[in-house]
């Protein structure tokens, strides 16, 4: 039995065994944004890769060690915050062509579901908003584990993917290349790199 739970087996009993060092760490947590990377990458002109990611962002965690399926994720990004690397790309990102962050500011995801896979391996589903519209995504996660830092803050950590096709939310420009093909990938993967400290 995992941090986020496992579903249900064909009896409908979920298992109730938990290891000291799971229950140890049920709780509330909050992303640090300085130690946590929430990313993306795009294919462009079919030959290589954009990688980006967002500067400002808040997000929530409730890990329940003693009934992990309760546990729970949140997270809001401020699209105006976007980094490719490129100042013009940046701007094209947030103007009405893709992000639209004057009329839609933030990027929000909600988790709904989270099973374990076995191992330090996860499986969250969730509801992820964009442009307001709102569509499932799931997201693979592993558990990295849980340390004190120096400063007495004690800390969680996941690495996790995702692949999106981003036409699904209504990010449908593009611009055909003369060779064939499109200029930006409608596949999008997400990345993200958490760290996560306990609230008081």
């Amino acid at each position: 039995m995992g941090l986020f739970g496992r579903k249900d087996d064909d009896k409908g009993a979920t298992g109730s065994a938990v290891s000291p060092d799971l229950a140890a760490l049920t709780g509330d947590y909050e992303l640090d944004p300085a130690h946590t990377t929430i990313g993306f990458v795009a294919r462009h002109a079919m030959v290589t890769n954009v990688k980006g990611h967002f500067k400002e962002f808040s997000g929530q965690l409730h890990l329940d060690g003693a009934d992990p399926s309760r546990s729970t994720a949140s997270i809001d990004v401020v699209m105006d915050t976007i980094d490719t690397g490129n100042a013009d790309r940046d701007g094209h990102l947030r103007s009405a062509d893709f992000f639209k962050i004057d009329e839609f500011p933030t990027m929000t995801f909600r988790s709904t579901q989270a099973e374990a896979l076995g191992g330090d391996d996860y499986r969250i589903t969730g509801d992820l908003t964009i442009l307001g519209t709102t569509k499932p995504i799931t997201i693979d996660l592993e558990f990295n584990g849980a340390a004190k830092d120096p400063f007495g803050n004690e800390r969680v950590g996941f690495e996790g993917k995702a692949e999106i096709q981003r036409s699904e939310w209504g990010l449908t420009w593009n611009a055909a290349l003369e060779t064939g093909g499109m200029l930006v990938s409608d596949k999008i993967k997400l990345v993200f790199d958490i760290s996560a400290i306990r609230k008081a």
